[in-house]
């Protein structure tokens, strides 16, 4: 995988949780099933823009996800 590439997200890692001011468990789990593009990869993991899940522009909200919780769609050239 690389930056560019569109992924399906398959799987929220585990151990994710919610608290008052971040809902992050909730964002990974309305990301499952969806695809997005890889905006970069750092450190083993994927940066997606995924704004569009919470009715935001994309680029508002952002989350790093392990390769293993997603697979490739469709390969950038």
């Amino acid at each position: 995988m690389k930056a560019g590439d569109i992924i399906r997200v398959v799987k929220a890692p585990p151990g994710l949780r919610d608290d008052d001011d971040l809902r992050t468990k909730t964002l990974f789990e309305l990301c499952v099933g969806r695809t997005f593009a890889i905006v970069e990869i750092e450190a083993g993991l994927l940066q997606l823009d995924v704004g569009e899940v919470v009715g935001e522009p994309s680029y508002m909200q952002s989350i790093w996800i392990e390769p293993e919780f997603a697979e490739l769609v469709e390969s950038s050239k």
